[in-house]
């Protein structure tokens, strides 16, 4: 019981660090959301960037695109992306297609399922300067993700900072 209190006063604390260094998202410190990311008109018909099936307890499947700018930076292999990138990935539970796999005689194809959300990386390396030049949101059924849980986007992508703190490449 004592390990369980000790990790979670650590993630907590951990947490709480994120969250100060993160910038206020309007002038006078009001951060609804965190970021001030908006959903970007058109964002469905920008180019694909990369699919992916994530497993674990997302269990999901994952297209992610990016707008005019963030495709140039990959295409380019510009580093860092430029102000104006955006990248945004949309994700779908990953379910059993019964009609395929009768096609097939065997259980072997997957499609996506509901939607679970959207979410968007955004390059101002001025505005999100504590968090590596990157703003971060996300949307379940077009409403923004609450302030507390955003706060661990920029923490999960300090492992790839060697690439602007993206993780997909691209697959042209």
């Amino acid at each position: 019981m004592k390990v369980i209190a000790y990790w979670l006063a650590v993630l907590g604390l951990t947490g709480g660090m994120v969250f100060t260094r993160l910038p206020p998202a309007h002038a006078g410190g009001a951060s609804d959301p965190v970021f001030d990311v908006k959903l970007p008109a058109g964002y469905r018909d920008w180019r694909l960037i990369s699919v992916a099936h994530e497993e674990g307890d997302l269990n999901d499947l994952r297209a992610v695109l990016g707008n005019d700018i963030a495709i140039k930076a990959y295409r380019d292999g510009t580093l860092p992306f430029p102000d104006g990138a955006i990248i945004a990935r949309l994700a779908w539970k990953y379910v059993s297609s019964e009609e395929n796999n009768k096609a097939f005689g065997r259980s072997q194809s997957f499609v996506t399922g509901a939607p679970t959300n959207v979410q968007f990386m955004v390059k101002d390396a001025k505005k999100y300067i504590a968090t590596g030049g990157w703003g971060f949101a996300q949307f379940n059924d077009g409403k923004p993700l609450d302030v507390a849980r955003l706060a661990a986007c920029y923490a999960c992508h300090v492992p790839v900072e060697e690439r602007d703190f993206v993780f997909t490449k691209y697959a042209p």
